[in-house]
């Protein structure tokens, strides 16, 4: 397994300004290649006996020219054009494959980053060694033990970063789950997540937060001139407001996903169609602010590391209008209702709660076979209660934890 370890760099004024020549000059080879490479099938285009472009023959190209035409490539490390390059290629790739779009070039400011192979940067505790600078301090020393890969330097608002990508052979720097147990997760805007247990873990809402004071920097870059020194400034502590945001909601996360992966090894969640949540125009931007596709992004890899598993339910299970006891399916349940009584049985429902059981049903009659249609009934966690279908591997009962408080 491939992990990635990303700390921060302490740089001095020189080192810094080393970081942005390189990151310069790999944005430059990006967006150089990718003119090329526009150009190039153009003309392949219309004329099918010329070669195809590729990766390998535009870094060709560009080491063919750049002491004569860019001389001042080589005053940075060769990795950092080269590395532009493949990871062109690569984006090529994705986007043939139908996985990402159309490589669109790098911007200043957004995209500054470069990276090195393995065979340029040598590590040593709490320092890195960069070709043609020396050592850098880091924050911390590298928390995973492995073949390093290679390591990508990027620039967050004034603050630069190494990600030290490792090849990891095993995964004891992360224990297996605490017990057998399973949950049904059902995410919201009100509360981050709710579990079938009964929990309810609040989000941070960081940009609802700091929106005001977002509103204000936003206000004050806009009215500094442009190339003045002010503006440069006003620019920096507008970044670093947005850098802030998105910890908090990283951090929020990261403990959440811990958290679950660490206590429960079958963990049931609901596949949202973000993108098209993000259309409503009412509830885009608290949507946007919880974080829903990182939320399962790091629930997966952790529930790998763990060995436990992700179920994923389908989006068009009426999760939260299923009765979890009967199975009765109201017609309609507008988002303002937060509770409902069953009009079958009687049963009284928190939405969120009620969603979460039904997710959790449904997760495990996916696990075992047992047709969807029947997943709304009870799911109270535990194995052969009421109409709860048999789960592959038993969930055992997990102690309650306070909200709000999770493990790293």
């Amino acid at each position: 397994m491939i992990l990635a370890h990303k700390i921060a760099l302490d740089p001095n004024n020189k080192q810094a300004t080393y970081f942005a020549r390189a990151a310069g000059t790999a944005r430059f080879a990006y967006n150089w290649a990718l003119a090329e490479w526009k150009r190039q099938y153009e003309e392949w285009k219309r004329d099918n006996s010329l070669p195809k472009p590729s990766e390998t023959a535009l870094r060709r190209q560009l080491n063919a020219i750049k002491r004569s035409q860019y001389p001042w490539m080589l005053e940075v490390t060769k990795c950092a054009p080269q590395m532009a390059i493949i990871q062109l290629g690569q984006a090529f790739k994705n986007f043939f494959a139908g996985r990402a779009r159309y490589p669109q070039f790098r911007k200043k400011g957004i995209d500054d980053r470069f990276t090195l192979t393995n065979d340029q940067f040598r590590i040593e505790g709490s320092r890195i060694r960069i070709p043609k600078l020396g050592w850098v301090r880091m924050h911390e020393p590298l928390r995973f033990k492995g073949k390093i890969l290679s390591a990508t330097i990027s620039r967050v608002a004034d603050r630069w970063f190494v990600s030290i990508a490792v090849d990891v052979q095993d995964n004891v720097h992360r224990p297996k789950t605490e017990s057998q147990g399973a949950v049904g997760v059902d995410l919201g805007v009100s509360a981050l997540a709710t579990l079938s247990t009964g929990e309810s873990i609040p989000g941070p809402k960081p940009h609802k937060a700091l929106l005001n004071r977002l509103r204000r920097l936003a206000r004050s870059l806009s009215r500094k001139q442009k190339g003045s020194a002010n503006r440069e400034k006003a620019r920096k502590r507008l970044a670093r407001l947005h850098a802030r945001i998105a910890n908090i909601r990283a951090d929020a996360l990261h403990k959440l996903t811990s958290d679950l992966t660490r206590r429960f090894d079958t963990i049931c969640v609901e596949n949202l169609n973000v993108r098209g949540m993000l259309k409503n125009r009412h509830l885009s931007r608290s949507i946007a602010d919880m974080g829903f596709f990182e939320f399962r992004r790091q629930l997966e890899y952790k529930a790998a590391m763990r060995g436990g598993q992700v179920v994923v339910v389908d989006r068009f299970f009426a999760s939260s209008k299923t009765c979890s006891v009967c199975g009765h399916k109201l017609e309609a349940l507008p988002l303002s209702v937060r509770k409902w009584t069953c009009p079958a049985c009687g049963a009284v429902h928190d939405r969120d709660v009620n969603a979460a059981k039904n997710i959790l049903a449904y997760g495990l009659a996916t696990l075992s076979g047992t047709t969807a249609s029947s997943a709304g009934c009870q799911a109270c966690g535990e194995e052969g209660s009421g109409r709860c279908l048999v789960a592959a591997t038993k969930p055992a009962s997990v102690k309650q934890e306070a909200s709000g408080r999770f493990s790293n």
